[in-house]
Protein backbone atom coordinates (compact mmCIF):
# COMPACT_ATOMS: atom_id res chain seq x y z
CA UNK A 1 0.00 0.00 0.00
CA UNK A 2 2.93 2.26 0.66
CA UNK A 3 4.46 1.49 -2.46
CA UNK A 4 1.55 2.07 -4.52
CA UNK A 5 1.19 5.62 -2.22
CA UNK A 6 4.96 6.25 -3.31
CA UNK A 7 4.56 5.53 -6.93
CA UNK A 8 1.78 7.71 -7.41
CA UNK A 9 3.13 10.62 -5.58
CA UNK A 10 6.13 10.36 -8.41
CA UNK A 11 4.03 9.89 -10.66
CA UNK A 12 1.82 12.93 -9.59
CA UNK A 13 5.30 14.48 -9.79
CA UNK A 14 6.31 13.77 -13.59
CA UNK A 15 3.11 14.86 -14.12
CA UNK A 16 3.09 18.46 -12.59
CA UNK A 17 6.93 18.72 -14.17
CA UNK A 18 5.33 17.84 -17.65
CA UNK A 19 2.80 20.58 -17.05
CA UNK A 20 2.02 23.18 -20.18
CA UNK A 21 2.46 25.74 -16.85
CA UNK A 22 6.23 23.63 -16.62
CA UNK A 23 6.80 23.81 -19.80
CA UNK A 24 5.76 27.13 -20.96
CA UNK A 25 7.40 29.22 -18.38
CA UNK A 26 10.99 28.44 -19.67
CA UNK A 27 10.16 28.87 -22.95
CA UNK A 28 8.76 31.95 -21.86
CA UNK A 29 12.30 32.94 -20.08
CA UNK A 30 13.95 31.78 -23.32
CA UNK A 31 12.52 34.16 -25.10
CA UNK A 32 12.72 36.93 -22.82
CA UNK A 33 16.48 36.38 -22.77
CA UNK A 34 16.49 36.53 -26.61
CA UNK A 35 14.53 39.77 -26.89
CA UNK A 36 16.68 41.56 -24.02
CA UNK A 37 19.83 40.61 -25.90
CA UNK A 38 18.40 41.36 -29.28
CA UNK A 39 18.23 44.98 -27.94
CA UNK A 40 21.10 45.27 -26.10
CA UNK A 41 23.14 43.80 -28.94
CA UNK A 42 22.30 46.78 -31.45
CA UNK A 43 23.68 49.06 -28.81
CA UNK A 44 27.12 48.09 -28.33
CA UNK A 45 29.92 48.64 -30.45
CA UNK A 46 33.39 47.09 -30.46
CA UNK A 47 35.93 47.94 -32.28
CA UNK A 48 35.31 44.86 -34.08
CA UNK A 49 32.01 45.91 -35.08
CA UNK A 50 28.57 45.63 -33.12
CA UNK A 51 28.42 43.26 -30.71
CA UNK A 52 26.57 39.89 -32.01
CA UNK A 53 22.84 39.49 -31.72
CA UNK A 54 20.88 36.17 -31.86
CA UNK A 55 20.12 36.23 -35.76
CA UNK A 56 24.18 37.06 -36.15
CA UNK A 57 24.96 33.90 -34.09
CA UNK A 58 22.59 32.04 -35.42
CA UNK A 59 24.57 32.51 -38.89
CA UNK A 60 27.53 31.76 -37.91
CA UNK A 61 26.63 28.37 -36.09
CA UNK A 62 25.76 27.44 -39.33
CA UNK A 63 28.70 28.61 -40.84
CA UNK A 64 30.81 26.41 -38.57
CA UNK A 65 28.23 23.32 -39.35
CA UNK A 66 29.57 23.85 -43.20
CA UNK A 67 33.42 24.61 -42.53
CA UNK A 68 32.94 21.00 -40.31
CA UNK A 69 30.99 19.42 -42.95
CA UNK A 70 34.06 20.84 -46.14
CA UNK A 71 36.65 19.65 -43.56
CA UNK A 72 34.87 15.99 -43.12
CA UNK A 73 35.00 16.04 -46.94
CA UNK A 74 38.57 16.73 -47.85
CA UNK A 75 39.74 14.36 -44.55
CA UNK A 76 37.74 11.35 -46.89
CA UNK A 77 39.23 12.58 -50.18
CA UNK A 78 42.65 12.67 -48.34
CA UNK A 79 42.40 8.86 -47.29
CA UNK A 80 40.75 7.90 -50.88
CA UNK A 81 43.56 9.33 -52.46
CA UNK A 82 46.22 7.25 -50.34
CA UNK A 83 44.31 3.87 -50.71
CA UNK A 84 44.05 4.77 -54.70
CA UNK A 85 47.96 5.44 -54.56
CA UNK A 86 48.96 2.65 -52.51
CA UNK A 87 46.72 0.11 -54.63
CA UNK A 88 48.70 1.39 -57.87
CA UNK A 89 51.87 0.77 -56.10
CA UNK A 90 51.05 -2.85 -55.17
CA UNK A 91 49.45 -3.47 -58.42
CA UNK A 92 52.96 -3.14 -60.09
CA UNK A 93 54.78 -4.59 -56.59
CA UNK A 94 52.50 -7.01 -54.88
CA UNK A 95 55.30 -7.23 -52.11
CA UNK A 96 54.70 -3.40 -51.66
CA UNK A 97 53.27 -3.04 -47.86
CA UNK A 98 51.46 1.08 -47.78
CA UNK A 99 50.59 3.09 -44.55
CA UNK A 100 48.16 5.02 -44.16
CA UNK A 101 49.02 8.93 -42.95
CA UNK A 102 46.47 10.17 -40.61
CA UNK A 103 45.02 13.60 -41.65
CA UNK A 104 46.24 17.16 -40.18
CA UNK A 105 44.01 19.41 -41.57
CA UNK A 106 42.90 22.01 -39.07
CA UNK A 107 40.67 21.23 -36.19
CA UNK A 108 36.65 22.22 -36.48
CA UNK A 109 34.78 23.85 -34.34
CA UNK A 110 33.40 20.96 -33.29
CA UNK A 111 36.58 18.97 -33.26
CA UNK A 112 37.37 21.14 -30.05
CA UNK A 113 33.95 20.48 -28.65
CA UNK A 114 35.32 16.56 -28.86
CA UNK A 115 38.89 17.44 -27.62
CA UNK A 116 37.14 19.10 -24.86
CA UNK A 117 35.10 16.53 -23.71
CA UNK A 118 37.10 13.62 -23.59
CA UNK A 119 39.59 15.99 -22.00
CA UNK A 120 37.12 17.09 -19.20
CA UNK A 121 36.17 13.36 -18.49
CA UNK A 122 39.47 12.15 -17.93
CA UNK A 123 39.88 14.39 -15.73
CA UNK A 124 36.88 14.29 -13.85
CA UNK A 125 37.15 10.33 -13.67
CA UNK A 126 40.91 11.07 -12.36
CA UNK A 127 39.87 13.22 -10.11
CA UNK A 128 36.98 11.05 -8.94
CA UNK A 129 38.89 8.28 -8.85
CA UNK A 130 41.07 10.04 -5.94
CA UNK A 131 38.60 11.61 -3.99
CA UNK A 132 35.99 8.89 -3.60
CA UNK A 133 37.96 6.70 -1.99
CA UNK A 134 40.18 8.95 0.21
CA UNK A 135 36.74 10.64 0.93
CA UNK A 136 35.11 7.66 2.54
CA UNK A 137 38.99 6.82 4.62
CA UNK A 138 38.35 10.52 5.92
CA UNK A 139 35.08 10.47 6.67
CA UNK A 140 35.96 6.92 8.42
CA UNK A 141 38.48 8.12 10.16
CA UNK A 142 39.00 11.04 12.74
CA UNK A 143 43.00 10.87 12.51
CA UNK A 144 43.11 10.98 8.64
CA UNK A 145 40.77 13.73 8.48
CA UNK A 146 42.78 15.45 11.11
CA UNK A 147 45.62 15.10 9.23
CA UNK A 148 44.55 15.86 6.35
CA UNK A 149 42.73 18.53 6.61
CA UNK A 150 45.19 21.38 6.29
CA UNK A 151 46.18 20.01 3.38
CA UNK A 152 43.22 20.04 1.54
CA UNK A 153 42.15 23.60 2.94
CA UNK A 154 45.41 25.13 1.20
CA UNK A 155 44.95 23.39 -1.92
CA UNK A 156 41.22 23.60 -2.07
CA UNK A 157 41.21 27.29 -3.13
CA UNK A 158 44.51 27.49 -5.42
CA UNK A 159 43.17 28.93 -9.10
CA UNK A 160 43.67 26.73 -12.41
CA UNK A 161 45.59 29.94 -13.72
CA UNK A 162 48.37 28.77 -10.74
CA UNK A 163 48.62 24.92 -11.31
CA UNK A 164 49.22 25.36 -15.41
CA UNK A 165 52.55 26.08 -15.15
CA UNK A 166 53.74 23.70 -12.86
CA UNK A 167 51.86 20.65 -14.72
CA UNK A 168 53.28 22.12 -18.01
CA UNK A 169 57.05 22.18 -16.92
CA UNK A 170 56.35 19.13 -14.51
CA UNK A 171 54.79 16.89 -17.76
CA UNK A 172 57.38 18.25 -20.16
CA UNK A 173 59.78 17.19 -17.98
CA UNK A 174 58.50 13.48 -16.97
CA UNK A 175 56.86 12.62 -20.05
CA UNK A 176 59.73 11.85 -22.98
CA UNK A 177 58.92 9.19 -24.86
CA UNK A 178 59.46 8.89 -28.62
CA UNK A 179 56.09 6.98 -29.16
CA UNK A 180 53.54 8.89 -26.66
CA UNK A 181 50.72 7.62 -26.16
CA UNK A 182 48.81 10.91 -24.95
CA UNK A 183 50.01 14.23 -25.87
CA UNK A 184 51.64 16.37 -23.46
CA UNK A 185 49.12 19.18 -24.43
CA UNK A 186 46.10 16.17 -23.11
CA UNK A 187 48.13 15.30 -20.17
CA UNK A 188 48.15 19.06 -19.08
CA UNK A 189 44.86 20.25 -19.09
CA UNK A 190 43.50 16.55 -17.83
CA UNK A 191 46.07 16.56 -14.74
CA UNK A 192 45.08 20.25 -14.17
CA UNK A 193 41.12 20.06 -14.32
CA UNK A 194 41.89 16.97 -11.81
CA UNK A 195 43.37 18.94 -9.59
CA UNK A 196 41.27 21.61 -9.47
CA UNK A 197 38.01 19.73 -9.44
CA UNK A 198 38.50 17.07 -7.11
CA UNK A 199 37.92 18.80 -3.69
CA UNK A 200 34.16 19.22 -3.39
CA UNK A 201 33.87 15.00 -4.66
CA UNK A 202 36.53 15.00 -1.68
CA UNK A 203 35.01 17.08 1.11
CA UNK A 204 31.57 16.26 0.43
CA UNK A 205 32.06 12.40 0.38
CA UNK A 206 33.98 13.00 3.92
CA UNK A 207 30.98 14.79 5.14
CA UNK A 208 28.63 12.16 4.15
CA UNK A 209 29.97 9.17 5.32
CA UNK A 210 30.70 11.28 8.87
CA UNK A 211 26.89 11.81 8.81
CA UNK A 212 26.07 7.96 9.18
CA UNK A 213 23.43 7.73 10.98
CA UNK A 214 24.24 6.24 14.45
CA UNK A 215 21.31 3.34 13.97
CA UNK A 216 23.11 2.13 11.27
CA UNK A 217 26.34 2.08 12.61
CA UNK A 218 24.79 0.13 15.28
CA UNK A 219 22.89 -2.22 12.86
CA UNK A 220 26.73 -2.74 11.60
CA UNK A 221 27.96 -3.65 15.01
CA UNK A 222 25.32 -5.58 15.83
CA UNK A 223 25.91 -7.99 12.59
CA UNK A 224 29.20 -7.73 12.86
CA UNK A 225 29.79 -6.85 9.04
CA UNK A 226 33.63 -7.12 8.00
CA UNK A 227 35.26 -3.59 7.42
CA UNK A 228 34.24 -4.13 3.64
CA UNK A 229 30.64 -4.96 3.76
CA UNK A 230 30.08 -2.36 6.19
CA UNK A 231 31.60 0.62 3.94
CA UNK A 232 29.86 -1.19 0.99
CA UNK A 233 26.63 -1.92 2.49
CA UNK A 234 26.10 0.56 5.19
CA UNK A 235 28.48 3.81 4.49
CA UNK A 236 28.47 4.19 0.98
CA UNK A 237 24.46 3.93 0.17
CA UNK A 238 23.86 6.44 2.96
CA UNK A 239 26.44 8.89 1.96
CA UNK A 240 25.45 9.14 -1.99
CA UNK A 241 23.23 11.83 -2.12
CA UNK A 242 25.90 14.64 -0.51
CA UNK A 243 28.89 12.48 -2.76
CA UNK A 244 26.92 13.51 -5.64
CA UNK A 245 26.27 16.75 -4.42
CA UNK A 246 30.31 16.91 -4.89
CA UNK A 247 30.76 14.99 -7.86
CA UNK A 248 27.98 17.60 -9.49
CA UNK A 249 30.09 20.65 -8.18
CA UNK A 250 33.34 19.29 -9.33
CA UNK A 251 31.96 18.28 -13.16
CA UNK A 252 30.88 21.96 -13.56
CA UNK A 253 34.09 23.01 -12.09
CA UNK A 254 35.90 20.77 -14.31
CA UNK A 255 34.62 22.19 -17.30
CA UNK A 256 35.27 25.80 -16.45
CA UNK A 257 38.74 24.94 -15.76
CA UNK A 258 39.39 23.45 -18.66
CA UNK A 259 37.85 26.35 -20.98
CA UNK A 260 40.72 28.52 -18.69
CA UNK A 261 43.30 26.31 -18.88
CA UNK A 262 42.92 25.36 -23.09
CA UNK A 263 43.11 29.45 -23.17
CA UNK A 264 45.74 30.42 -21.12
CA UNK A 265 48.25 27.22 -22.28
CA UNK A 266 46.80 27.20 -25.90
CA UNK A 267 45.95 23.29 -25.76
CA UNK A 268 43.37 22.03 -27.92
CA UNK A 269 39.62 22.38 -27.64
CA UNK A 270 36.96 25.07 -26.92
CA UNK A 271 39.22 27.39 -25.09
CA UNK A 272 41.73 27.50 -27.64
CA UNK A 273 38.83 28.49 -30.15
CA UNK A 274 37.58 31.13 -28.61
CA UNK A 275 41.32 32.71 -28.10
CA UNK A 276 42.15 32.04 -31.10
CA UNK A 277 38.62 33.79 -32.77
CA UNK A 278 39.50 36.60 -30.49
CA UNK A 279 43.42 36.85 -31.73
CA UNK A 280 41.97 36.29 -35.63
CA UNK A 281 39.49 39.79 -35.25
CA UNK A 282 38.08 39.20 -38.14
CA UNK A 283 34.15 40.39 -38.26
CA UNK A 284 33.03 37.45 -37.67
CA UNK A 285 34.93 36.70 -34.55
CA UNK A 286 32.44 38.34 -32.36
CA UNK A 287 29.37 35.69 -33.44
CA UNK A 288 31.68 32.82 -33.62
CA UNK A 289 32.93 33.77 -29.59
CA UNK A 290 29.55 33.91 -28.93
CA UNK A 291 28.41 30.52 -30.20
CA UNK A 292 31.48 28.78 -28.70
CA UNK A 293 29.79 30.67 -25.42
CA UNK A 294 26.71 28.86 -25.54
CA UNK A 295 27.89 25.91 -26.43
CA UNK A 296 29.81 25.76 -23.56
CA UNK A 297 26.91 26.52 -21.43
CA UNK A 298 25.18 23.65 -22.90
CA UNK A 299 27.45 21.09 -22.50
CA UNK A 300 27.88 22.50 -19.09
CA UNK A 301 24.55 22.37 -18.43
CA UNK A 302 24.08 18.64 -20.51
CA UNK A 303 26.88 17.36 -18.08
CA UNK A 304 25.14 18.17 -14.92
CA UNK A 305 21.96 16.73 -16.41
CA UNK A 306 23.59 13.19 -16.82
CA UNK A 307 25.24 13.44 -13.27
CA UNK A 308 21.65 14.05 -12.52
CA UNK A 309 20.68 11.30 -14.03
CA UNK A 310 22.79 8.79 -12.60
CA UNK A 311 22.14 10.32 -9.34
CA UNK A 312 18.43 9.37 -9.64
CA UNK A 313 19.39 6.09 -10.64
CA UNK A 314 21.66 4.69 -8.02
CA UNK A 315 19.73 6.39 -5.24
CA UNK A 316 18.28 4.39 -2.75
CA UNK A 317 15.89 7.15 -1.28
CA UNK A 318 13.67 7.62 -4.84
CA UNK A 319 11.50 10.02 -2.62
CA UNK A 320 14.36 12.51 -2.88
CA UNK A 321 13.68 15.72 -4.76
CA UNK A 322 16.59 16.34 -6.76
CA UNK A 323 16.99 19.15 -9.27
Amino acid sequence: MMISNLTMASLKDKLSELSFKGMLLPIFGILVFISLWQMGASRVHTSLGEFPGPVVVYEQWNSLVAEHQRERLKEDKFYVRQEERIAERQAKDPNYEGTLRDYTGKPTFFDQIFTSLYTVLAGFGLASFIAIPLGILIGLNRSVYSALNPVIQIFKPVSPLAWLPLVTMVVSASYVSDDPMFSKSFLTSMFTVTLCCMWPTLINTAVGVAAVEKDLLNVSKVLQLGWVTHVMKIVIPSAIPLMFTGLRLSLGIAWMVLIAAEMLAQNPGLGKFVWDEFQNGSSNSLGRIMVAVLMIGFIGYLLDRVMLTIQRIVSWDKTQILR
